[in-house]
């Protein structure tokens, strides 16, 4: 058991209570001044621990100039003492002017001369093991007193877990002031999860009810080691307390999973929904099978990596043995995070030309031909993989995400990333303004026209080459939109939309081959559905042991979540499609040409 001086945590408690997030320069200087006049290093000790949890920029310099031998107390003639600053220590009496540690710049003795200090007028402030532990104690703790909230939530946790009683006070004063909520709830969590270590059986106790009371996932480990403790040594009441916060803790585990899950399903939903829509546009309206699709999400991912290169210092691609150097702009700050900005409409624009170019080079001549226009499409997307791999390298690259999609919010321990809330927002945006350039413009009238039926909007003086080129460059150009918002969540390589492409395509086609309506819900359901199989699958393997001969192989298969969820949710795809062949909508009304 460690013993906790009082009298000198009161100092700490009152010294937070009056000085609030942080405490000015000056204060903290008095302290340390305090400090190198104390006449024995038990007062000196004291002293300093006042200064735990004060978060101070110049109080590591302070200390740490101490640990190096340049503090020393300057005697004048008259017997007054001065704690003075000697950058280099003794070795530097030659040259070095002394600075009062209160933040003069130079000492002056009482005759109004500038002091030289020498061995006969310096006395150097000396250290030992126990001086340097509690200098150590109370940088440990500084962090508690930052006006930066995350820096004083990683102190916190970092206390916390340490389970250190000599902290325990100076959590309970910062406790005592903290106002953001996210800080506040972790030094709950300290104060008990510290507190599992008293002596006091009550104390013990109580501290077992609060992690069990603010459904501490971080504390499972300790709760299961007081458990394990409590039972051996007969001691029912917190048994029981335990038991009750270890189920407590587990159920809240489970919500945050399940809400945790849904959320990145609707995140994974969102992209593959704006893949899709492109897809719904090029494949359901225009009847080609573009295999290249895949590859317009690349050029949209690595149209916001130059992007990004421009906003910065610049980037030299070696393309086709030539090297091409784009110059940066060298911004720095928000000037350079407003790179996403521009790149959203550049990934687009960029993919809707090598749509418009694909298109105009090849589709033309293959409407109506869907098998002629798969292989050729593929044979396109693998070009470009291979064009990708000369100018940017075979290996990913990273796009660094600006500080206003890098962030989270957490409620109740759930997770919040602002990059995939981002994509969910824009991905609705995306939804209603397609509906409305279909529906609601003369060129969605135009688009609509020449897909239910090219001959007949010919003849009514529609120029279908054109309606064709830029209908198919807005379904490439949605996806560079995707390209833009994978960037953000992973890296970026040659083959990144093909990891995309084929759950795109069933999201068309269980939705009802061009349904904008039908994409959404297959979007997200097919998304929600992935990441749910993902999640569970581990935990249902053993449930899988009865399946008479495969057992053993679909549990080992479900381990590997990823690739069992893929199966499931192909064999989800082909019983509905079964069940309803066109979809979730069907299309209704003459098809393309028919």
């Amino acid at each position: 058991m460690k013993i906790i001086h009082t009298h000198r945590w009161l100092v700490i408690y009152a010294l937070l209570l009056w000085g609030g997030n942080s405490v000015g320069a000056a204060t903290s200087r008095e302290v340390i001044a305090e400090a190198m006049l104390a006449s024995n290093d038990r007062e000196k000790i004291a002293i300093i621990d006042t200064l735990a949890g004060l978060g101070d920029a110049d109080l590591a310099a302070l200390l740490a100039a101490w640990k190096r031998d340049e503090l020393f107390v300057f005697s004048d003639t008259n017997g007054s003492k001065t704690p003075v600053l000697i950058p280099g220590g003794q070795d530097a009496f030659d040259t070095a002017v002394p600075q009062t540690i209160l933040g003069q710049v130079i000492l002056v003795d009482g005759s109004g001369e500038v002091v030289v200090p020498t061995r006969d007028t310096m006395d150097r402030v000396r250290h030992n093991n126990r001086l340097r532990r509690a200098m150590k104690r109370v940088l440990d703790l500084m962090d508690l007193g930052s006006e930066a909230a995350g820096k004083r939530l990683q102190a916190v946790q970092t206390i916390g877990f340490s389970r250190d009683l000599d902290n325990l006070p100076v959590l309970e004063a910062r406790l005592a002031i903290e106002e953001n909520g996210q800080v506040h709830q972790a030094l709950r969590q300290a104060i008990a999860l510290v507190q599992l270590n008293h002596a006091e059986p009550v104390v013990r106790l109580a501290a077992v009810k609060e992690l069990g009371k603010i459904h501490s996932l971080s504390s499972t480990d300790a709760l299961t080691s007081i458990l394990a403790d409590a039972t051996k040594a007969g001691d029912q009441a917190l048994v029981a307390a335990a038991t009750s916060a270890l189920r407590e803790v587990e159920e809240h585990r489970s919500v945050v999973d399940f809400v945790g899950t849904i959320f990145r399903g609707l995140s994974l939903g969102s992209i593959l929904l704006v893949v899709a829509l492109g897809l719904a546009i090029t494949f359901g309206l225009m009847g080609v099978i573009n295999m290249a699709h895949g590859e317009m999400i690349a050029v949209g991912a690595y149209t916001t990596y130059l992007v990004q290169n421009i906003f910065g210092a610049g980037i030299v691609i070696p393309a086709f043995g030539l090297s091409i150097g784009i110059p940066g702009m060298n911004l720095e700050g928000w000037g350079y995070e407003l790179y996403f900005v521009a790149a959203v409409p550049a990934s687009f624009l960029m993919a809707a030309l090598v749509g418009i170019a694909l298109e105009r080079g090849i589709i033309q001549f293959l409407y109506r031909r869907p098998l002629e226009s798969l292989l050729a499409t593929w044979g396109v997307s693998l070009v470009l993989q291979q064009v990708f791999k000369l100018m940017f390298g075979a290996n990913n690259v990273q796009v660094s995400s600006p500080s206003y999609l890098s962030g989270n919010w957490t409620v109740a321990d759930i997770v919040f990333g602002w990059n995939r809330v981002f994509v969910i927002g824009f991905a609705i945006l995306i939804v209603f303004g397609v509906w409305l350039a279909l529906n609601k413009t003369s060129l969605g009238l135009l688009i609509r026209a020449v897909m239910q039926n090219r001959s007949m909007a010919g003849f009514m003086g529609v120029r279908t080459a054109r309606v064709n080129m830029l209908t198919f460059g807005l379904g490439s150009g949605l996806a560079g939109l995707a390209g833009a918002f994978l960037s953000q969540i992973g890296n970026v390589g040659p083959s990144l939309g093909q990891a995309y492409i084929v759950d795109s395509f069933m999201v068309v086609v269980v939705g009802g081959v061009g349904n904008i309506a039908g994409t959404v819900i297959s979007a997200f359901g097919i998304g929600g559905i992935d990441q749910v199989l993902q999640q569970y699958l581990p935990v249902w393997a053993p449930g899988l042991g009865w399946v008479p001969f495969f057992g053993g192989f679909l549990q080992n298969l479900a381990q590997d979540s990823s690739v069992f969820g893929k199966i499931l949710v192909l064999a989800f795809i082909i019983l509905f499609l079964q069940w309803r062949p066109a979809g979730i909508f069907a299309r209704k009304g003459r098809q393309l040409d028919e």
